[in-house]
């Protein structure tokens, strides 16, 4: 995805304290550490590698696991961001795909579907973005839109797409305030939702001064890899 959930998605993952050594259980947390928590590109990598390898696992006892399965997809869209790779970022969006054609009212699903198209245009730019590996602005708002829509009332879908939605168009301060307000107030019942309803917070300042660009820049720093060195 050029990185969903986090894509996403990445989307996808909380954040905590810890460190990357004592995350390392589950797919998920190994992307948490490898999105918030690596100094670098090079551990980055090697932390989506443990992860593919443990969703592999899990996937070889239980075929057609949803998390395993989704956790699979965003640590391939995670390494495509991070290697520029057309082929993990076309396994990624299929993986996500079918996802989503399994169960349409999956929010989490339509989010990583967001992060791909709306993070592959931030890091390429559109026309380039369109031609390497078809991303759309217009597939990836639609998805953003329906993950907010199916999320219900939670800080993560709130939050999240108030910074993708920020970081796409800085001139339209109204949407995402709309929906960084919602998120500032929103139910966290996941340390995920709290780490977005954090995120959402601290770019609500900007907003509210009509400062698009401002909340943009603080926006790209708060999702994953953002603070990443090279």
């Amino acid at each position: 995805m050029y990185q969903p959930t986090m894509f996403a998605v990445g989307a996808m993952i909380a954040a905590t304290a810890a460190a990357p050594a004592a995350l390392a259980d589950t797919p998920r947390e190994i992307l948490t550490a490898a999105a918030f928590q690596a100094p670098d590109k090079k551990k980055a990598l090697a932390l989506i590698g443990q992860a593919i390898n443990a969703s592999d696992r899990i996937l070889a006892a239980r075929p057609g696991d949803r998390e395993a399965t989704l956790q699979r997809g965003v640590a391939i869209g995670y390494r495509a961001k991070l290697t520029r790779s057309r082929t993990d970022a076309r396994t990624s969006l299929e993986i996500f795909q079918r996802l989503a054609a399994q169960n349409p009212r999956d929010p989490e699903a339509q989010m990583v579907i967001a992060g791909w198209h709306l993070d592959a245009i931030d890091q390429l730019g559109g026309l380039m973005a369109r031609t390497m590996v078809g991303a759309r602005a217009d597939a990836g708002e639609a998805a953003l839109s329906r993950a907010v829509s199916l999320g219900g009332d939670r800080a993560f879908y709130l939050g999240l797409a108030a910074m993708m939605h920020i970081r796409k168009d800085p001139a339209d301060v109204a949407q995402a305030r709309r929906w960084a307000e919602a998120a500032a107030s929103a139910s966290a019942p996941t340390p995920l939702d709290a780490q977005m309803k954090r995120a959402a917070a601290a770019i609500l300042p900007s907003l509210r001064a009509n400062d698009g660009k401002a909340a943009a820049r603080l926006a790209r720093k708060l999702l994953p890899f953002g603070k990443l060195a090279d």
